[in-house]
């Protein structure tokens, strides 16, 4: 790390912490040849592989765009939808890989949408599961009731 006031191009640290978010790390430094203080904040990043090849940075932002899609019209609200981004990269992160797959951040998605609106997660798995037939809808609602029938006080009416 160079030092911001004499370039030194070398430095040490004297603290570290972490945000908030336990996705950044704030160190503060200290110049060895100026004496001089200074402070970095350093983040992990994280690239997306797209289907074209081309790589760009994650954004969770490009998450709630693809989930609004799927929510329209549902009782979804933008909190909500950054709550579900911030699921869906906690858990791209966790994987520890630098570079993730387009289609694996769909896939990621998957499980934080299922919990917030069944309807909106029917939606976006037809897309991403590649559903091609009715039946692969009545599997995915099948698959919506037998976790409602495991839940306590989880009883699906047969009409639902």
């Amino acid at each position: 790390m160079h030092c911001p006031f004499c370039r030194n191009p070398d430095s040490r640290v004297i603290d570290s912490r972490t945000s908030d978010d336990g996705l950044s790390i704030r160190r503060r430094r200290q110049c060895p040849q100026c004496g001089k203080r200074f402070s970095t904040i350093e983040t992990s990043s994280l690239n997306v592989i797209k289907r074209s090849g081309a790589v760009e940075p994650f954004s969770r932002d490009k998450v709630m765009a693809g989930v609004r899609k799927a929510c329209q019209g549902r009782p979804v609200t933008d909190a909500d939808l950054a709550l579900l981004a911030q699921k869906v990269e906690e858990a791209v992160r966790q994987t520890g890989l630098s570079q993730i797959d387009a289609n694996e951040i769909g896939l990621a998605t998957l499980g934080p949408l299922r919990e917030l609106d069944e309807v909106a997660y029917l939606r976006y798995a037809s897309v991403y599961q590649a559903f091609e037939s009715l039946e692969d809808f009545e599997a995915a609602i099948a698959d919506l009731r037998a976790d409602h029938a495991g839940r306590p006080g989880g009883d699906v009416p047969a009409e639902a």
